[in-house]
């Protein structure tokens, strides 16, 4: 904001700015003149903070009669020598202000004299913080928790995508998703599932060898991956690979208030964004979880044929009378309940994204640590229910 005295001078015309200080007994008088602009006024700054340090006089005027630009770097010092000396007992006057300088002052002074209102810090101590980290974290739970009820509940009421419209489910968005969140895992699925399963099968064959029974290597990679490995480190991939996708689609969306477009057009953004990946999240994890069992078991077969000199024949046939079909959907009934969580999880932090590039990032890290940690979680559970029931 820049304002001209009356002669209507150039900043290019001005002259430099001046301080002249001059003393009158235990008062004194500061004549200011010349363009107190940005570019100028660092010429003047340590000149003005002499002044305001000097305790000898006890009234001052500050004179601006002759300043012919000013602008608010040249405002702020006038009013910090003023506010200065004025908290320092001082007694303080200004003349030969322009009125159209008045807006000016009044806007810096508020701002250089608005007290701050803020409490000083207190010293919290570590066992408060601790407790007070828990307390949030617990209120950030159940808050998530509503959250996911809701989109859940959206979800099964509704591939209404409209209020008029009842049934409008969308074949052709869910065979998508199926084809971006399930054929497209299935290479790092394989790979990783195969890896795991060879590296159970050599470290049991390993430790079993001192006890002479190498032959049961084969009952425990085929329970362990059946019931627990497979089911468990392919939803894990998902939440990493595909939760992450949800979070970060959605929330591109939201940032871009495409959400809020769809609500003004009427339509349900549940129904649109989030019901087609949750039901191909429920469709393929299943279906990559028996393609995760297959893999495991065959790298565990490769192995202990290497290893162990347990040929492929030997391998099936001692998988077939360690298992049983309760082995086989112990696993497999996790798969849709991990899919839900999967899918919900990261469309409740794809929903919380700000506008921000740092909140999308965020969120989807959010969503990746919390569906793996949940994943865990609900295996642990089914794990114990399992055993309740002898199943």
């Amino acid at each position: 904001m820049l304002t001209d005295r009356a002669n209507n001078s150039s900043a290019s015309t001005a002259a430099p700015p001046h301080v002249e200080f001059q003393k009158e007994g235990d008062g004194a008088t500061v004549a200011l003149s010349g363009a107190w602009t940005t570019r100028n006024v660092r010429r003047v700054d340590e000149r003005m903070r002499e002044i305001e340090r000097d305790t000898s006089i006890s009234k001052l005027v500050i004179d601006l009669s002759g300043i012919e630009l000013l602008d608010t770097a040249g405002t702020w010092l006038i009013e910090r020598l003023r506010t200065t000396l004025q908290e320092a007992g001082k007694d303080v006057k200004i003349e030969g202000q322009s009125e159209s300088w008045g807006a000016l002052f009044d806007a810096v002074g508020e701002v250089a004299t608005t007290p701050d209102d803020s409490p000083p810090p207190e010293h919290v101590s570590l066992t408060v913080r601790f407790f007070a980290a828990i307390g949030r974290n617990v209120y950030a739970f159940g808050d998530d928790f509503v959250k996911s009820m809701h989109i859940l509940g959206a979800t099964v009421r509704g591939a209404q995508m409209k209020g008029s419209r009842r049934g409008s489910i969308r074949p052709a968005a869910i065979v998508h998703q199926i084809d971006s969140m399930g054929i497209g895992a299935i290479p790092v699925v394989v790979l990783m599932s195969t890896i795991i399963g060879a590296i159970i099968a050599q470290q049991g064959a390993f430790q079993l060898r001192y006890f002479g029974a190498e032959i049961f290597v084969v009952d425990l990679v085929g329970i362990l991956v059946l019931r627990e490995i497979g089911v468990l480190l392919t939803a894990i991939m998902i939440a990493g690979r595909s939760g992450s996708a949800i979070t970060a689609e959605i929330g591109s969306m939201k940032m871009r208030e495409e959400t809020d477009a769809l609500t003004v057009i009427g339509l349900n953004p549940v129904g649109v964004l989030v019901f087609p990946r949750l039901v191909a999240l429920v469709i393929s994890l299943p279906l990559l979880t028996i393609i995760a069992d297959f893999a495991a078991l065959a790298g565990a077969m490769t192995i202990t044929w290497a290893y162990s000199g347990i040929p492929p024949d030997a391998f099936i046939q001692r998988l077939r009378d360690a298992i049983d079909i309760s082995s086989y959907l112990a696993g497999l009934i996790k798969a849709p309940f991990m899919a839900m969580i999967i899918g919900v999880m990261a469309s409740v932090e794809g929903m919380k994204v700000g506008g921000s590039a740092e909140s999308l990032g965020q969120r989807v890290t959010a969503s990746v640590v919390k569906s793996i940690f949940v994943v865990i979680v609900v295996d642990g559970i089914f794990a114990v229910f399992y055993a309740s029931i002898n199943f």
